[in-house]
């Protein structure tokens, strides 16, 4: 399908995730690609993949997307000790989805506009996605957004960023549940093809392919600005829950930018570090963390990795998940090449604190604890190639994990501390589908006749 539609239809009609049929090599212009700010970048990669958006277009909706950012470099690069962390906070919700989900929101409104047709979008979140997707498409014509999280387990901050907002396009789902309740409850109406085409139903997580195309920048961006005289790679530690952000890695390493090893980060919720490291992915019991966003056992980005290291074979990925959906657990056929790209580990919560504590005495550098898991595991190998840490959140938004690292230190920021005031809207519901698609139903008015 044309990226247009990819973007609209969100997961695929058949269940499964969209990919790009191919993936741009785009080695042979990398030299003419240095020196490009972020949006000019942007608009360079973005434009690979969004063939049937007139280029002018295409480049005033990233403009718009990255204008309200409070850095001028979008995504900043600072020094802490022997690495570098990419700061991918400074969007109006502080948290790396912003990159993402403000460029999808003004994406989505171009096409309906252009389409003169509307949207539902259905998300879950684990902690961020939900306000960033929130923040993207509140107030938009033509769209009306439902947002699934687990009720109690996204920071205080975090939830009051996704309730407080009046827009009345907006509904927010406290669901007694987990994450990998609401992500089963979103795929399951997705699934119900009637459901989805009657409702108009589109995705904003990562399911939707131009989540990916928005993250692939930042790590080309990075590694361009560090690899200046085009000599050398640079790896990335990437604090990672559902393989999506760390997977936008992989197809900028796939495309021909500078990249050399991709560190993935699991805290105690460790299905991803296992399989890595012994080949087996293995559902386990949801860890509840100091990082949230990473309380995920079931990561529906993966498919997408593995659809690509089983050499795009989708009978051998469709027999992986139908044996993993039976088992519990699944591994690769023994013919399959070792990937040597990926290094994973697993990191506890008690080094997390410790990695937060010691950031901030010996650099004066204040993380969260979803970035404190990614500096805690570039620490763990020996590169030869630069290391670059993804801080995902601003650390004001987990106020209690960092003073319990660090003392009675009060980290703030204005923006957080204007929603302690303000109403909250959410209802609570039980993790049940036809409760969450009767709440569609019922509050929606974009639905066919």
């Amino acid at each position: 399908m044309s990226f247009q539609d990819a973007v609209i239809t969100g997961q695929a009609p058949d269940g499964g995730l969209l990919l790009p049929t191919s993936i741009p090599d785009v080695s042979n212009r990398i030299a003419e690609w240095r020196g490009l700010n972020f949006v000019e970048l942007a608009c360079r990669i973005m434009a690979l993949y969004a063939d049937d958006i007139p280029e002018d277009d295409l480049a005033g909706l990233i403009r718009r997307s990255y204008s309200n950012f409070d850095h001028s470099e979008i995504t900043p690069l600072v020094p802490v000790g022997e690495l570098q962390v990419l700061e991918l906070f400074h969007g109006p919700t502080l948290a790396f989805k912003d990159i993402a989900l403000q460029f999808l929101g003004n994406l989505f409104e171009y096409i309906l506009e252009q389409r003169k047709d509307c949207l539902n979008i259905l998300g879950s979140t684990s902690g961020d996605t939900g306000s960033a997707a929130i923040a993207g498409v509140r107030g938009k014509a033509r769209i009306s957004i439902f947002i699934l999280y687990p009720e109690g387990k996204p920071s205080r901050l975090q939830a009051l960023q996704m309730t407080t907002v009046p827009d009345e396009n907006v509904h927010c789902f406290a669901v007694d549940g987990s994450f990998d309740d609401c992500q089963r409850i979103m795929k399951e109406a997705f699934n119900d093809l009637g459901f989805k085409q009657k409702y108009h139903l589109g995705a904003v997580n990562s399911v939707n392919w131009a989540r990916l195309l928005a993250q692939i920048v930042y790590y080309a961006y990075a590694a361009l600005k560090l690899d200046a005289a085009g000599t050398r790679k640079v790896s990335f530690s990437v604090p990672t829950g559902n393989f999506g952000d760390i997977f936008a890695g992989f197809l900028a390493r796939e495309m021909g930018f500078p990249i050399d090893k991709l560190i993935l980060a699991t805290n105690e919720n460790d299905i991803l570090s296992v399989f890595f490291n012994q080949g087996v992915y293995r559902r386990g019991p949801v860890h509840f963390t100091l990082s949230p966003s990473m309380d995920i056992q079931v990561a529906s980005n993966f498919e997408r990795y593995l659809f690509l290291r089983l050499g795009r074979d989708a009978s051998a990925l469709k027999a992986f998940m139908q044996n993993f959906n039976r088992e519990g657990e699944a591994m690769l056929p023994p013919c399959t090449a070792p990937e040597d790209v990926i290094l994973a580990t697993s990191v506890d919560t008690s080094t997390t604190l410790d990695t937060i504590r010691t950031c901030y005495r010996d650099f004066n550098y204040l993380a969260d604890p979803h970035t404190a898991v990614g500096i805690a595991a570039a620490r763990r190998f020996a590169l030869s190639s630069p290391v670059v840490c993804l801080a995902t959140a601003h650390p004001a938004k987990f106020p209690e994990s960092v003073r319990r690292a660090v003392g009675d230190l009060v980290v703030e920021h204005p923006s957080l501390l204007a929603l302690e005031s303000l109403p909250q809207r959410l209802e609570h519901i039980p993790a049940d589908l036809a409760l969450i698609q009767n709440r569609v139903r019922t509050l929606s008015n974009c639905h066919e006749a």
